[in-house]
């Protein structure tokens, strides 16, 4: 019988930036699957996800020395990275070629086995939390979040002021915030 480990984010953090590989084990074991379900619905393919999942820790190994207490704890810091991971995945061209190469059949057969064996951002409670919002801001949410559109592309899409969508998704997590707190 293994002792079970936890660790307050505080000793966590500590341990991870002593390289202490027990608590990076420990890190993804605990975060994997948020992580996963935050970058499958960005880039909508298991495969995908998976590579950008693995990348997304070996940043948070490299970079655990610039992650700061004061601004944010450390899973928002985590999905972050993992959220412009995705985005970034998207946006290259290695991607975009291979997404011009695939034939429908493939892209319906990827997308019916990722909704039916992935678990998706409900999982996590996130799409409860977000019902709470306004349908304008949870859209933006939406939008900017889950689906990695900049906000210059919201505002263009949503046929509003670029002022305006920044605002409106600013106050949506500041909402978001104090709701899941």
């Amino acid at each position: 019988m293994g002792i079970t480990l936890t660790y307050t984010e505080q000793e966590l953090v500590s341990l991870l930036r002593n390289r202490d590989n027990k608590a990076f084990a420990y890190l993804y074991d605990n975060y994997a699957s948020a992580l996963y379900s935050i970058i499958l619905q960005i880039v909508n393919d298991a495969e995908l996800a998976n590579d950008v999942l693995q990348d997304v820790f070996v940043n948070i190994w490299r970079r655990i020395e610039q992650y700061d207490t004061g601004k944010g704890r450390l899973f928002t810091w985590m999905m972050n990275i993992a959220r412009n991971a995705s985005i970034d995945t998207l946006r290259s061209r290695s991607y975009q070629n291979s997404r011009k190469n695939q034939s429908i059949q493939e892209n319906v057969d990827t997308l019916a086995a990722t909704d039916v064996l992935q678990p998706g951002v409900d999982s996590i409670g996130l799409r409860k939390v977000l019902e709470r919002l306004r349908d304008e801001q949870r859209t933006l949410i939406e939008l900017a979040y889950f689906k990695g559109y900049t906000h210059e592309e919201i505002a263009e899409l949503e046929k509003i002021p670029l002022g305006t969508v920044k605002t409106r998704i600013r106050n949506a997590l500041i909402q978001l915030r104090a709701l899941l707190r």
